[in-house]
């Protein structure tokens, strides 16, 4: 690919044609705040935090196109002007609990209003006294609207990456929110809860019920279906109390179902089975896995010889490799039987 060549605050950097100005500077470790932009996402240049200087005019840098030449500047007096107004718009409107908030030192407007500096004074002439109320309807997912910045990164995220087009921008004024279809909660909408917007909002108004942060995390794959997500659990005294999908892998490339993310309880369920079980006089009692696969196989053979071949079924799981489910109908076959079945459409 053909290579551009520009200056970057007295940087020299050679980049590829159409990489925006932002990509150029972030990915030469030259930071330039920004909000509203994801390398998932399309830009779309909403925030304005990202304003550089090029040739005296300032425009957004995640939606400029690098060219021959350019020469941008990141910083100057104008420039930390209008980003020092820009953020402090927003956080008037933000109801600043950052202590108890779960995006603490995540948080990415925590990371630009330090870099572009605040007047608290001017701020707390226009602070916001509305507050609305906290959408906790899901069952995975906690929706507050006082922390929301509208930088439309769920709404894109929900439209772009899931196309499900759960929510969206509404009302008007100092009324707008992101909303759902007829503003009812998250839990009455089309939303199918694959926390795509939760793992990409940068600031506290999108997150996970469950939100205990991991002491380390373990690359691993999703045991779920049979797609082979991959995925990093992260645990915190051995057990499980979170799930993020892995940018990395080829299967999902960091992208999560519902049951992927959040379907993770049942790993230190009390009431999870650790032994196969079998029922002796009216009660299930633990066995050995060689109990019970001679009981399986035994009754196996006497529906066999009393009502023939065809009186025998199996039921598969998604959950476990195509080479078992090959196994598996290869078993029910060898039987003499073509009934097989599988949960993957669950």
């Amino acid at each position: 690919m053909a290579q551009v060549k520009l200056r970057v605050d007295d940087r020299e950097l050679a980049v590829p044609a159409g990489t925006t100005v932002l990509e150029a500077a972030l990915g030469n470790g030259i930071y330039v705040p920004h909000l509203c932009h994801h390398p998932d996402l399309k830009p779309t240049g909403m925030c304005r935090v990202c304003i550089v200087d090029i040739g005296g005019s300032l425009v957004p840098s995640c939606r400029t196109l690098v060219t021959e030449g350019m020469i941008v500047k990141t910083g100057g007096a104008m420039v930390e002007k209008v980003r020092r107004l820009v953020v402090e718009l927003l956080i008037v409107n933000d109801h600043q609990d950052c202590l108890s908030c779960g995006k603490n030192a995540s948080c990415q407007l925590q990371e630009v209003t330090r870099y572009v500096g605040a007047d608290q004074q001017r701020v707390q002439r226009f602070k916001a006294q509305e507050h609305r109320p906290v959408d906790d309807s899901h069952p995975f997912i906690r929706r507050d609207a006082n922390k929301c910045i509208m930088c439309g990164i769920c709404v894109r995220t929900c439209d772009e990456v899931t196309c499900i087009e759960a929510i969206d921008y509404a009302f008007r004024g100092y009324a707008q929110r992101i909303s759902t279809l007829g503003d009812k909660p998250l839990q009455e909408s089309k939303c199918t809860a694959c926390g795509e917007c939760v793992v990409r909002c940068p600031v506290g108004a999108l997150l996970p019920r469950q939100g205990t942060p991991p002491s380390y995390s373990v690359k691993t794959v999703c045991t779920y279906c049979g797609c082979g997500c991959g995925i990093h659990l992260g645990l915190r005294d051995g057990k499980i109390v979170g799930v993020t999908g892995d940018r990395d892998s080829v299967v999902n490339k960091g992208e999560l179902c519902v049951k992927g993310r959040y379907g993770f309880s049942f790993v230190n369920h009390p009431d999870r089975l650790t032994t196969p079980l079998i029922k002796r006089n009216g009660q299930f009692e633990p066995a050995s896995w060689d109990e019970a696969l001679h009981l399986v196989a035994s009754k196996f053979q006497e529906v066999q010889a009393r009502h023939g071949p065809d009186s025998l079924g199996g039921l598969s799981s998604a959950r476990v490799t195509n080479e078992d489910n090959y196994l598996f109908q290869k078993l029910l076959r060898s039987l003499g039987s073509n009934s097989i079945d599988h949960c993957a459409r669950l």
